[in-house]
This record gives C-alpha cells, sequence and structure tokens, in this order.
C-alpha cells in the first residue's frame, strides 16, 4: 500500500484521480467499488449449518457408538439396541447444535451494534452514505463525533484530534493536520497527516480524501493476522478427548476378555457378540457428550444473563482453569473516560471525587481547610469556558475526552457549564494547535475581554507572570515557579495527565490583532490533573482473581507511567516494561522473567502474541481481554479470548471466544467461577458415570467367569435404561449443581490435570467394585425366578444412592448444601417412579425380562443399594481427617 500519509495533500488528490472539491461522480465511484469491492472488514468463512451439524457427530464416544450400532445390527438384525444408541447420539449432537445457534445469533445482533454512516461528496453535492459503500478516492468530511469510515490522507483541518486507543492502545487523542509532514517510515502513532478507519473524531473538523478500505486499511492489514494465529483446542476439550481414547481402549480390553473367556467355553458366536455390544455400551458413558454440553449451555446461559456470550460451548470451561488474566488497560480496566483527579491552585491541593462523566462528584481540600471557593470558582470558569466539549449526561457526550473531563470538574464545582457559555459567548479564539500546545478563548465580561488560556504547564508558565492565589494575584517568581515545577512533577508521577488553565484581561479587543502574540503574561490559575480512571469494580474483580490463585497483567499501548499509576490503583503487582524492552529479551529469558511484570506499555500486536506464547509454554492456560483491534490477534491464539461488545471492535468480536455485553471487567470474574464449576460438575458426572461402567464391566467379567446367568446378567435393553434413564435426568442435574462456597479459594488446576486424577480414579474403582459385589450377591443369593430383576434393581438402587455421594468430594451427604439442588431429588423421583413401572406393570415385562417383586425385595435392594452412601461417607470422613483437599 502506498504511503499516502507521506505525500502532501494535492498529490494524493491528483494519484487518485479527486478533486477534492467536487469528490468522485456517481459512475466513478460505482466503478471503483466493482474494482474494490465493499468497504467492510474481512470475515471468516461462515461455516454452514448442515456442517455445523454433522461436526456434531465427531467425538470418538459417538463414533464408537455408531460402530456398535451398525454392527449390532448388522449381526443380530435386533432393532432395540441400535435403535436406542442412534436415539442417543441424535439427542448429543441437536443439544450441541442449538446451543451454538443461539451463540451465533446473539453475535450477529453484536454486529448490527456498529453501523457507520459518513457524509461523502458525490458529483459537488455532500450526502450521508452507508460507510460500505465508500471507495479509495472518495472525498468525507468529518465532525466532532464522527467514526472515520475508511483510512484517508487529509485535505484540511482544524483543530483535529483523533481518538485512536482501538488502534494503537494509547487513551489521549492525537492531533491531526492536513498540513504535517509524516516520514514513510513513521509508526502509526506517529501519522499526523492521515486518519484510519474505526477510530473516532474527538475534537475539530476536517476532510479526507480516502486512500483504503476494507482489507487494505490498517484494520484491514492486523485482521490479516488472525487468519496466521491457530487457535488450539481448550483444556476440556483435551480432557475430553483424552477420556474417549481411555474409555475406547477399556472398552476394547473387556469385549476381548469376554469373547477368550466365552470361546473357551463352548458359548455360540452369535451370543458372544450380544454379550460384547452390551459391554461396549455399558463401557462407553455415551450420556457424556450429552451431559458436558448440557452442563455448558447452562453455564453459558447463566453468564449470558451476567453479560457475557460465550461462541463456543467448550471455551466457558476454560477460565475456570485459567491461571493467567492479559488485560487490555483502556476501556478494560478503565473506563476510556477521562477523569480529573486532582486540582493544584496555588499552595492548596484539592482531589476530587466521582468516575467519568457521571457529575456526581465533589471537590474536597487535602488539608480538611474549607476551599477557597472565589479563587476556585474562576478557575473552574476558565475549564468551562475554554473548551468545546458538551456534556448532556454521562452516556451522550461530544469533545476531547480531556475537555470532557474539564466541563465535567466544572459542574461537579457549582458551575453550570451551558449558562455560563450562554451569558459569555465567545468573541475569538485561538485554536489549540499541536505545536504551540496551548488554546485559549476571549469573552466579554463585565466591561472588559476576558481571555482563558489552557495547556501545557511548561507553555504556560513560559508566558506567566503573576499567580493567582486567595490574596489575590502575585508575582510569578522564583520560588513560586519552583513550586509549580515540584507540583507538576508530582501529579505526572503519578500518571497524570496535567494542564494548565490562565487568564489575561484586556480593557478591548483590538481589531486585527495578533491574538498569539498578546498572551504574554497571563496569570497562571491551576493545574489540573487527569487521568482516565480505573473501574470502580475492576480493583474487587482483580483481587477475586488473585485470592483464585490467577495473575492478572496489564498489557496496553499506552504510556509505562501512566499504565503504571493504573496498576498500583488496581493493586495489580509486579515491575513494569516497555515493548521495546522485550524486543531486548530472548524468548528464554522472557518466559524467566514474565512472573514478576505486572504492566506491559507500548505495545504491538507482535509483542502481546509474543507474551501470551511465552506463558502458554510455560503451562499456563492464558485469558486475555481487550476491545481495539490491536488486541485482535492475541485474542485469537490466547486459551480464551475475551472482547468487549459495546466498546470492542468487529474485528477482536470476531477474533474473541467470549463477548462482555456490558464491558465490565468484573463479568470475567464471574466466568472464572462459572468456569471452575463446570468444571466440578463435569467431574462429579464423571466420577458417577465411570463407576456405572466399571461396575458393569466387573459384573460382566465375574458372571462371564463364573458362568453366573449365562454370563450375561443383564439384557442389552436393561443396560441402555440404566445409561439412558438413570445416567440420563439424574445425571444431568448434577450438570446445574450450583458453585461450591469455596471454589474461588482454591488455585487453578494444572493444564495438564486429567480429570481422572489417581485419587478420582481410587475412588471411582472402589464405587464400581461395591456395586458389582452387591449385584452379584442379589443375582446369586435371591430365588432364581426374581434374581436377575432384583439384581438390576439393585445396581439402580447404587447408582440412586451413589448420585447423592458424588455431590461432594469430602463434605457430608448429610448437609443441607446437598438439598441446594432439588433438579437432583426430582429426577431421582421419576427414575424410581420409571423403575416401578417397569418391574410391576406386565406389559413391559417382555421387553425389559423383568418379572414382579414383593415389597420386602423391594426393600432388599434398596438396603443393599445403600451400601454404597454409607462407604462413601467412611472415606470422606478420613479424608476430612487427614486434611485433604477438593
Amino acid at each position: 500500500m502506498s504511503a499516502w500519509y507521506a505525500m502532501d495533500a494535492a498529490e494524493t488528490a491528483e494519484r487518485l484521480r479527486v478533486d477534492p472539491a467536487g469528490g468522485l461522480s456517481g459512475a466513478e465511484a460505482v466503478r471503483r467499488r466493482e474494482e474494490h469491492g465493499a468497504n467492510r472488514l474481512p470475515e471468516a468463512p461462515r461455516e454452514p449449518r448442515w456442517h455445523a451439524y454433522l461436526r456434531q457427530f465427531q467425538d470418538l464416544l459417538i463414533v464408537t457408538l455408531i460402530g456398535a450400532a451398525l454392527v449390532s445390527f448388522a449381526v443380530t438384525r435386533e432393532w432395540e439396541t441400535p435403535a436406542i444408541i442412534v436415539l442417543v447420539v441424535i439427542l448429543n449432537a441437536t443439544i450441541g447444535f442449538v446451543q451454538e445457534s443461539r451463540a451465533e445469533a446473539s453475535l450477529e445482533a453484536l454486529r448490527k451494534m456498529l453501523h457507520t454512516e459518513a457524509t461523502v461528496l458525490r458529483g459537488g453535492a455532500a450526502m450521508r452514505l452507508d460507510a460500505a459503500e465508500l471507495v479509495p478516492g472518495d472525498v468525507v468530511d468529518l465532525e466532532a463525533g464522527d467514526r472515520v469510515p475508511a483510512d484517508g490522507r487529509l485535505v484540511s483541518s482544524a483543530s483535529l484530534e483523533v481518538q485512536e486507543s482501538a488502534l494503537t492502545g494509547e487513551a489521549e487523542p492525537s492531533a491531526k493536520s492536513a498540513g504535517a509532514v509524516v516520514a514513510p517510515d513513521a509508526p502509526l502513532a506517529e501519522r499526523g497527516s492521515a486518519v484510519f478507519m474505526n477510530t473516532t473524531v474527538t475534537r475539530g473538523h476536517a476532510r479526507m480524501i480516502v486512500t483504503a478500505t476494507g482489507a487494505s486499511t490498517e484494520i484491514g492489514q492486523i485482521a490479516g493476522l488472525l487468519q496466521q494465529t491457530k487457535q488450539a483446542p481448550t483444556p476440556l476439550q483435551r480432557q475430553i478427548d483424552t477420556l474417549g481414547k481411555t474409555l475406547a481402549l477399556i472398552a476394547l480390553a473387556v469385549i476381548a476378555v469376554v469373547f477368550v473367556l466365552g470361546l473357551l467355553r463352548g458359548q455360540p458366536i452369535g451370543d458372544l457378540f450380544t454379550t460384547a455390544v452390551s459391554l461396549a455400551v455399558a463401557t462407553v458413558p455415551e450420556g457424556l457428550p450429552a451431559v458436558v454440553a448440557f452442563t455448558l449451555a447452562m453455564g453459558t446461559a447463566r453468564l449470558a444473563r451476567r453479560g457475557a456470550i460465550v461462541k463456543r460451548l467448550a471455551s466457558v470451561e476454560t477460565l475456570g482453569s485459567t491461571s493467567q488474566i492479559c488485560t487490555d488497560k483502556t476501556g478494560t480496566l478503565t473506563l476510556n473516560q477521562m477523569t480529573a483527579r486532582e486540582v493544584y491552585l496555588a499552595d492548596r491541593r484539592f482531589t476530587v471525587s466521582g468516575h467519568g462523566y457521571a457529575v456526581e462528584g465533589r471537590i474536597r481540600s487535602t488539608d480538611d481547610d474549607p476551599p477557597d471557593s472565589q479563587t476556585l470558582h474562576v478557575a473552574l470558569v476558565a475549564m468551562a469556558l475554554c473548551t468545546d466539549a458538551v456534556v448532556r449526561a454521562a452516556d451522550d457526550v461530544v469533545g476531547d475526552p480531556t475537555e470532557l473531563a474539564m466541563v465535567v470538574l466544572a459542574e461537579k464545582g457549582g458551575v453550570d457549564v451551558a449558562a455560563l457559555r450562554r451569558r459569555h459567548p465567545r468573541i475569538a479564539e485561538v485554536p489549540f494547535d499541536s505545536d504551540d500546545k496551548f488554546m485559549a478563548t476571549f469573552h466579554e465580561e463585565d466591561g472588559r475581554v476576558r481571555c482563558f488560556v489552557k495547556g501545557a504547564p511548561d507553555v504556560l508558565a513560559a508566558r506567566a507572570d503573576r499567580y493567582l492565589t486567595a490574596g489575590g494575584r502575585r508575582p510569578f517568581d522564583a520560588a513560586a515557579r519552583e513550586d509549580y515545577a515540584a507540583a507538576n512533577g508530582e501529579l505526572a508521577e503519578q500518571g497524570l495527565r496535567v494542564l494548565a488553565v490562565g487568564v489575561k484581561d484586556f480593557p478591548a479587543l483590538p481589531e486585527e490583532a495578533d491574538l498569539k502574540a498578546m498572551l504574554d503574561g497571563i496569570v497562571l490559575m491551576a493545574l489540573v490533573g487527569i487521568v482516565d480512571p480505573a473501574r470502580p469494580e475492576a480493583a474487587a474483580a482483580i483481587e477475586q482473581c488473585h485470592r483464585a490463585g490467577v495473575q492478572v497483567r496489564m498489557i496496553t499501548g499506552d504510556h509505562a507511567v501512566t499504565a503504571a499509576a493504573i496498576a498500583r490503583e488496581l493493586d495489580i503487582p509486579g515491575k513494569a516494561v516497555t515493548g521495546a524492552e522485550l524486543d531486548e529479551l530472548s524468548d528464554e529469558e522472557l518466559a524467566r522473567q514474565l512472573p514478576d511484570i505486572g504492566v506491559v506499555a507500548r505495545v504491538t500486536p507482535q509483542h502481546k502474541i509474543r507474551i501470551v506464547r511465552a506463558l502458554q509454554d510455560n503451562g499456563a492456560v492464558v485469558a486475555m481481554t481487550g476491545d481495539g483491534v490491536n488486541d485482535a490477534p492475541a485474542l485469537r491464539r490466547a486459551d480464551i479470548g475475551v472482547a468487549m461488545g459495546v466498546t470492542g471492535t468487529e474485528v477482536s468480536k470476531e477474533a474473541a471466544t467470549m463477548i462482555l455485553t456490558d464491558d465490565n471487567f468484573a463479568t470475567v470474574v464471574d466466568a472464572v467461577r462459572e468456569g471452575r464449576g463446570i468444571y466440578a460438575n463435569i467431574v462429579k458426572f464423571t466420577r458417577f458415570q465411570l463407576s456405572t461402567a466399571f461396575g458393569f464391566v466387573l459384573t460382566f467379567l465375574a458372571a462371564s467367569i463364573t458362568g453366573l446367568a449365562g454370563g450375561a446378567p443383564f439384557t442389552a435393553v436393561q443396560i441402555l435404561f440404566v445409561n439412558l434413564i438413570m445416567d440420563g435426568p439424574p445425571a444431568l442435574s448434577l450438570g446445574v449443581d450450583p458453585a461450591g462456597p469455596d471454589v474461588m479459594s482454591r488455585p487453578p488446576r494444572a493444564r495438564d490435570e486429567r480429570i481422572l486424577t489417581t485419587a478420582r480414579l481410587l475412588r471411582i474403582l472402589l464405587a464400581g467394585t461395591t456395586m458389582a459385589a452387591g449385584t452379584l450377591a442379589v443375582l446369586a443369593l435371591a430365588p432364581p425366578p426374581v434374581a436377575a430383576t432384583m439384581a438390576f434393581v439393585t445396581f439402580v438402587f447404587f447408582q440412586i444412592f451413589n448420585l447423592v455421594n458424588v455431590r461432594n468430594d469430602l463434605r457430608s451427604a448429610f448437609h443441607r448444601d446437598t438439598f441446594s439442588n432439588r433438579s437432583t431429588f426430582v429426577a431421582i423421583g421419576v427414575v424410581l417412579v420409571l423403575l416401578a413401572a417397569m418391574v410391576e406393570w406386565k406389559g413391559l415385562h417382555a421387553f425389559f425380562s423383568v418379572t414382579n417383586l414383593t415389597a420386602g425385595q423391594w426393600l432388599t435392594c434398596a438396603g443393599v443399594g445403600s451400601v454404597i452412601l454409607w462407604l462413601g461417607e467412611l472415606v470422606k470422613m478420613i479424608l476430612r481427617r487427614a486434611g485433604a483437599r477438593p
């Protein structure tokens, strides 16, 4: 792309064949649009709906079950078992597809929030067009408050400032001028003659020639980095994939053992195959994908109500395992609303309360003495009149953020800015210029002309000869200058942007006077310290992250001093470094130093990606939050990218896996808590279902070895009843268990931690052994006519009591929190009703191969099944006394 910003305006117009006074003709605009395409950022190809649905069938467990169903039907020609398996598979796929579709619909609504129009000259006439219609060569007029619709070279400008934080990460607006001379190799933040797509005009007005649209813009080029950044599977996806492979291997091993034992005993191959399919169905927890999808779906629904939209179900769990959060500053940790924090008035210091553009707040003296109301009032009048910003409400403002801060400060001091401006209209002005670094306005007041000046402290100090005190105007001598410089330095060290305000009176304003030359000998009134303040809720959210063992690190394009000040306010530990300092470190040295770094300032998109990669190489699970285009590549690289829905750019939303609709960093903490709760619920379900699977395996193996019940204690239909009905609604109820009260007081789990840790596996083996032993005992000791039915009912009771047992790793089941999830007990009630109908209704006996039981036999089954609960209580008591942690 040509370096348009390095050319003068006339050369740019000549090369693009356009007259800046009249713009392109309609026909030429149509031709160029056909050549260059719509002015839209490139989007990743949308996945077809049919493909998204078929993708749900790629899970290894699902493939295993489909294979078992097909082979079963081909060999046995019985349809019941294959039909039920296929039903489960379709149910799982539908749940996942519906949830992803809902998330996509929410994202589409977010995309429509960002709609830009532009004032364009076409054929000599000004018109409002959709920004998508713009083409290179279009002439566009810009006013304060406009969003820049494309990249462009300025043709004319007046006091123009543009907020480029979404592109460069800098909180302060950049001064722009059509006459600026820029070198071809100037960095993006220093291209003063150009403006860029999706930035915002905060002050002044200008005319530009569009030089690039769509993918050719600076934003479009950064978006291209997304295509080079691959998204790794989430920790949960890796865990489920590993678990699926493990269970498939177990299923194959068990089937092989049963086949060998059956052949040695001379059993028919057809019967052996039926038993093998039953074992495969019993060993492979076909409910796992459904429950995982359901658990994640419930979590995404809860997060959506709190202001977060998750694009992929599996991603919501990732925040639960996050150990590092790399967050942008501007607009994420801060309000992106400049706010006056301190006022220095002669020898008095005042603090200002309140946040952002809301006028609620107070000005208080730091020495607890009543403020000098008259002197302070004059300074506040200067801030109100020597500004162009307009504040109609906290969410309805126009103008430069720094000027908005001064207007709000005046309002907090009791000044009615709108009324004051009507009483004292501006009769002349010296517009702000980046070279002069000050602005002045002239107003008639009490028969004289009063000039108010604001600008850089050193510039106004050089023009001042007096300063204002409660006792009047005093000479600005060497001692006063020293105090003034010290105050300015102290405010700057706090990360505050410091502005000075002054005043000068004239009897009258001469015609055709050199206004700038008249501004020597001003009276200094005040210094104002301004900052983009931290969000009020951000500090509490970060403190919760620290308690949860999650390190928060600020990565920003802003200045290091400003970023470090915000970090101190938010209690983010660690030193502050710059992107240039990172460039001097090798990858090994960066990895070594990162734990001690809390702030990285003046960074590029490449720096952000490098930091995320270094943390991941150290084994961390990394979340990256941001709202700007410059954040997008790192959002894609991180384990989970979190974009801002209100202030975030389209590129950042496209790159992220989660979007905060309220732009509230505290929502990230809610997501961490929700993610940990989700993982805990998945672990509960896994323990519950694998205990069942292991119980089945041991029961079948023992029956095959001993020949008990012909080597097949349960029919395939009975197995599917257990896996679908008992492992269905009751197991799903585990997915809505609320997060435990201590979930945010534990450190994050290791990146490579398995769902089946040694401790969990031992408890699964104990539960499965108990189930198998109890079931086989009933099968062997009960009267032959009802033995098989009692064994089946006993196994179901084992599951019911085990469901209550796995709700908590250490806490007793006889605790009031056990009843916090009513859905669990509703589901158990439903299972008991279905089980009773199956056993006592003769119409179902043939299908399920069961018979009636007496009341005593029912109680026997329930009593044997409850053994797993009492055994679990004993284990929990031992672990609690040993000081074990969940």
